[in-house]
């Protein structure tokens, strides 16, 4: 692999993961800055062995193990610091917070598939007011409809999502 698709394996790898690691670490450190921190570390090493993770396997799981580690080393740099929690606690604290993270991801994958499924005119809506971040007057001027009408649109749609995403979940829950 080229130094370039190297680069670039690891961007895309890490764009796509990154606030789900973000949110690992936040959890698991209680002040903000000491988070921030691991996390730049944490990154820092993802690359510096970015040789020895095996594309097509799990990268978030390999991220969070590097990131856990780098808490470990936090808080033995911080021993003489009150702690609330032990190692094995904080393990099984990111043992869990990782599994409800997994739940964010399959609903997220849900959604998703039901913003596919969505008739063109209403994935306008869903894309102009919750990707691009416009405000209902700002959505209305685009699509050429009152405001009121936007809002009933946005929340007729927002109710078929969520009944898409429901009934995903539990035929999943069936599989």
């Amino acid at each position: 692999m080229s130094d370039s698709d190297r680069t670039t394996a690891f961007l895309e790898l890490l764009t796509a993961h990154d606030r789900s690691l973000s949110l690992y670490v936040h959890s698991l450190v209680p002040r903000d800055a000491a988070a921030e921190d691991i996390l730049q570390q944490t990154k820092m090493l993802l690359w510096k062995h970015f040789d020895d993770f095996q594309l097509g396997t799990n990268f978030l799981a390999w991220a969070r193990k590097t990131a856990f580690h780098q808490i470990l080393t936090h808080r033995r740099h911080k021993k003489r610091e009150h702690l609330p929690l032990d190692e094995v606690s904080l393990e099984a604290l990111g043992a869990a917070v990782s599994e409800l993270a997994g739940d964010v991801s399959a609903k997220q994958e849900a959604l998703r598939f039901c913003v596919a499924k969505l008739p063109k005119e209403h994935k306008q809506l869903v894309q102009l007011r919750y990707y691009e971040d416009l405000e209902i007057e700002q959505v209305a001027d685009r699509v050429k409809r009152t405001v009121g009408a936007v809002y009933r649109a946005l929340s007729r749609v927002r109710m078929t999502l969520l009944e898409c995403v429901e009934r995903r979940e539990m035929a999943e829950g069936a599989a």
